[in-house]
């Protein structure tokens, strides 16, 4: 199910970003309005850590700044995204329950001094912080500055889990809801290896540290036990800004980067909020960083159902936290802002607007640096301000996908434990090499739960799919018998919802659809690479190559398209080919080169109705929005040589105001919008 999304108020592209002014003298806040103007400043986030000086004491409220801060931004026209402050409890709060403080996986206490040091199963938080969300509500629900709720900060960053005596009572109570007797909680967990049975609840606890391997299945329930404890705080703060801030819409900040937050379940977080919103950091040493980026947009996009949402937080430069933090370059920020919006952001907002003198993210790049108004990083948010500006009829349209890609975070954290066939297979690392290799082929991801209805796709692909239902394996025949076409990747289809292997040979839950057998995985030892030939008729010869995995693969309807030519797997198929009803299961048994990949996928994408793009240049990416104004398309140059990029009908150029036909040309690092012009009769798709 989509997401209950609710459109932000007033019209075009939020700009701005996280304002503390609580870290700076009072005077100073009219410096701010000022330079918002000039900037172009549309919305700010306030109050996100501001627990400790709303609440000084334990009930005793102080919201005289915060009434003067909040008149200020709506004497100058800038809305109010209104964070309840609930991801930093205040030292009094701690001092009276340090048993809200989450314990680790081995016994130890964390300590207040930090952000987000909280046990989500504490009745103590949970209280206090419904408390301070009430009066907040109460306070300022009619302001008209309040465009949006923003209830916590980053829900599973830096902790999630606490495995604490509070913890594994709330943990007990989840499973009594989710299994209902000890009996079938046993036969789930598969209690009978290792003697591990219960037959008392109270025998239960969370996954602590054991001398070996712990139990998958307790394992994986836990970390689902983990995502709704979290979500549950959430719930609570939304209802009560529901019913007291009717109309208002209520988000917290996702973090849906395979690389920043392994802990939540944002299918399930998506349909929870009334609009979904991300914070995004580019892995700073990577050698494409935009990939990653239109990666994060694009499940973003996904988990908010296809509907517009909103970018809360990206870097103007470097952040603070990485090994080594890496400046963005002349043009980087607004190509990076401008990228999330092609994939259906509407807005750009940073952390944070002011650089601050002290604390932990002193050296973390903002709108506003310590270099000040002189200083190339503020001219790009000027700049980047005014262009926004003339996008405003963007809000609104949403982005035409031509593909999807299957992703469950359930399948990863089943995947990603100890004692798996191989350490060097990671279901995150195959998600990104498989999301690049679409990339390259310029083609726009949709990812999509199993269970989703796949139809308007005429391609998916299942980069790693450890765990699948049998819900979702139907759902894939029959969307396979329909004639889409389905391209899968090893160690897929292996187990059900609890972690237990599908009876018969692998991959239990795609043998049908794919149309084969797996005998026996054969993992390769570090370093290790195998060759595989194919039909030159069909294939048009040369070999390809691979690592990490293979398969003792056994056709049983499909057609061999590669063998291995050496290895343990050596003479037996490698990338096979299923016909089924009317359309295609393609599989591939090894971790292929990059380049192969794409061979793979060129190949499959001959049994699909997509559209050969292949005269785009790389690192060129081309994405179309569409809504009730007009059909958008974004051309983002990340290479270093002016580009020109076919265009399908002709249209204006949003930032120069210029007609563009036939062509259109993208400077070095540049950004164009184009709203084409609509032939009679051309209506908006999506």
């Amino acid at each position: 199910m989509p997401p209950i999304t609710t459109r932000l108020s007033g019209s075009g592209l939020a700009f701005g970003g996280d304002y503390n002014p609580e870290q700076w003298p009072e005077e100073v806040w009219a410096d701010d309005m000022a330079l918002m103007r000039e900037a172009g400043v549309t919305m700010v986030s306030v109050g996100v850590f501001s627990w400790a000086l709303l609440e000084p004491a334990p009930g005793v409220y102080d919201f005289g700044w915060l009434d003067r801060l909040l008149a200020l931004l709506h004497e100058h026209g800038i809305a109010v995204d209104l964070g309840t402050p609930t991801t930093v409890p205040p030292a009094w709060f701690y001092q009276r329950h340090p048993e809200a403080l989450p314990v680790t996986k081995d016994g130890q206490r964390l300590a207040f001094g930090g952000r987000g040091a909280i046990c989500h199963s504490s009745p103590a938080y949970r209280e206090a912080a419904t408390a301070v969300t009430t009066r907040l509500a109460e306070r300022y629900a009619d302001h008209p500055a309040l465009a949006m709720w923003h209830v916590h900060n980053e829900y599973g960053a830096p902790v999630s889990e606490c495995y604490c005596d509070i913890s594994a009572e709330d943990f007990r109570r989840w499973l009594r809801e989710r299994h209902q007797t000890l009996d079938a909680l046993n036969e789930a967990w598969g209690t009978t290896f290792w003697g591990q049975r219960y037959s008392d609840w109270a025998q239960i606890q969370p996954p602590r540290r054991t001398p070996t391997a712990g139990n998958p299945g307790q394992q994986l329930d836990f970390k689902r036990f983990t995502s709704d404890a979290m979500l549950a705080n959430f719930t609570a703060e939304r209802d009560i800004l529901h019913r007291l801030s009717v109309g208002v819409p209520v988000t917290t900040n996702f973090m849906t980067a395979l690389s920043q937050c392994r802990s939540v379940d944002y299918w399930a977080w998506g349909r929870e909020v009334d609009v979904v919103s991300n914070d995004h950091y580019l892995v700073a040493e990577a050698e494409r960083t935009h990939v990653n980026l239109a990666m994060s947009a694009d499940i973003t996009r996904s988990v908010a159902g296809g509907a517009p949402w909103l970018l809360l937080e990206h870097s103007t430069g470097a952040v603070n936290w990485q090994p080594r933090n890496i400046a963005k370059r002349p043009g980087e920020m607004a190509r990076n802002s401008l990228s999330h919006v092609a994939r259906g952001s509407d807005g750009a907002m940073f952390f944070q607007w002011r650089a601050s003198r002290f604390g932990a993210e002193k050296f973390h790049s903002t709108m506003l640096p310590h270099a000040g108004t002189d200083s190339r990083i503020w001219r790009e948010v000027v700049r980047l301000g005014a262009d926004l500006g003339r996008l405003a009829e963007i809000q609104g349209s949403r982005v035409r996908p031509d593909v999807a890609v299957l992703w469950d975070w359930h399948s990863w954290w089943a995947e990603d434990m100890e004692w798996r066939p191989t350490e060097d297979h990671s279901a995150d690392e195959r998600a990104d090499a498989w999301y690049e290799a679409l990339y390259d082929r310029h083609l726009t991801v949709d990812f999509a739960h199993p269970e989703a209805e796949l139809a308007a796709y005429p391609l998916v692909v299942v980069p790693s799919l450890y765990l699948m239902t049998e819900a979702a394996s139907a759902n894939l025949r029959r969307y396979v018998e329909q004639g889409g076409v389905l391209v899968v990747s090893y160690f897929s289809g292996i187990v059900d919802a609890t972690d237990t292997v599908h009876p018969g040979a692998h991959p239990g839950a795609l043998r049908d659809v794919l149309g084969l057998t797996v005998e026996e995985f054969l993992p390769l030892r570090a370093g290790r690479q195998v060759a595989l030939s194919g039909d030159a008729a069909m294939t048009g010869g040369g070999l390809l190559s691979g690592d990490v995995w293979t398969e003792t693969v056994v056709p049983r309807g499909a057609d061999t398209v590669w063998r291995y030519a050496d290895g343990p797997a050596a003479g037996g198929p490698a990338v096979t080919r299923h016909a089924l009803g009317a359309g295609h299961a393609w599989y591939v048994s090894t971790r292929l080169a990059p380049a192969d990949l794409d061979r793979v996928l060129a190949l499959a994408s001959q049994d699909t109705r997509l559209d050969d793009r292949e005269d785009l240049p790389r690192d060129v990416e081309i994405v179309h929005r569409e809504g009730e104004q007009g059909s958008y398309l974004f051309a983002i140059n990340h290479t270093a040589a002016e580009t020109k990029v076919p265009l399908p009908v002709p249209g204006t150029e949003l930032l120069t105001g210029e007609r563009t036909v036939g062509r259109l040309c993208v400077p070095v690092g540049g950004v164009r919008v184009v709203r084409l012009d609509r032939e009679p009769g051309d209506e908006p798709r999506g």
